[in-house]
Formats: C-alpha cells, structure tokens, sequence
C-alpha cells in the first residue's frame, strides 16, 4: 500500500479539508508525509491583490513568510494526528511541474491533493493545478473535492 504521500496545500479552506483527509489516510496506513506548496513569483499583470500593490521583493517576503506559516500549521496538525512529517517551499512559475518534481524527489508513492472543482470559463481562465498534475503525474494522484453542503 502507500507509505509516502506527498500533501500539497494552497492555503485555502479546501486545502485544509484535504490535509486532515490525507492526514487520515496516512495515519490508517501507517505512512509518511510530506507537506508542501509552492510560492510562485511575482508578476506585472497580477491575480491576486497582494500582487498588485507589491514590489517583487516585498512580494516573495509575504508569500514565503504566509508559506511558512502555512506549512507550520499542517506540521502541529500531522504531529497531533501522530503522522511522521516534513515540510518543503518550492519557489515555481508552474505549480503542477513542482508537485510532480517534489513527489518524484522524495519517492512519494500517492500525490493526495485538493480540487477546487471550477468549471467552464474559470477552469478555462484560471486553469487546474490538480487536473495538470492527473494529466502528467506517473505517480498516482488521489484528489478530495469539496464536501458536500
């Protein structure tokens, strides 16, 4: 079964549902994890608000020190669940190339990731991390949707 799972996380509510299912999964089989996210880099035509009223090196500051944070919390949270951990930061243009590098880099045997199920002209605009990494990870992906209301 699995031992290793690499656990990507965005920050979002749905990636904290996803961590503590993984979380789960890893404590029932009895297998490591390894917690990460990517920062990716600043850019002049910006989707997020903190893009646009940054400088570049401002920027990657509070991307990492929210990272870091971010991984802090998984860290006590797969401590409490009694899961053997470690955290990483990858800085990356493209999301889904960093995951599959991280899970190859580590020998993880199941990427358990979140999808955030957009559709239509969002999925078309904004694109999939988690439907880029199904399409090019040889390493098995195991994604959790949003739970039902």
């Amino acid at each position: 079964m699995y031992t290793h799972l690499l656990v990507p996380m965005d920050g979002s509510p749905l990636s904290d549902h996803a961590l503590d299912q993984a979380l789960s999964l890893a404590r029932a089989l009895g297998a490591r994890v390894t917690l990460f996210t990517v920062v990716e880099p600043f850019h002049a035509i910006a989707y997020t608000p903190e893009q646009v009223v940054e400088s570049a090196s401002s920027y990657e500051a509070h991307a990492r020190a929210a990272a870091d944070r971010r991984l802090q919390d998984a860290a006590a949270r797969a401590a409490a669940a009694g899961v053997a951990h470690r955290t990483e930061v990858a800085m990356g243009e493209d999301p889904h190339e960093a995951i599959i590098a991280a899970a190859r880099t580590h020998g993880c045997d199941l990427v358990a990731m979140a999808s955030h199920g957009r559709r239509g002209f969002k999925a078309l605009v904004l694109g999939s991390v988690t439907a880029k990494v199904l399409t090019h990870s040889e390493i098995p992906v195991l994604v959790y949707r949003r739970p039902a209301q």
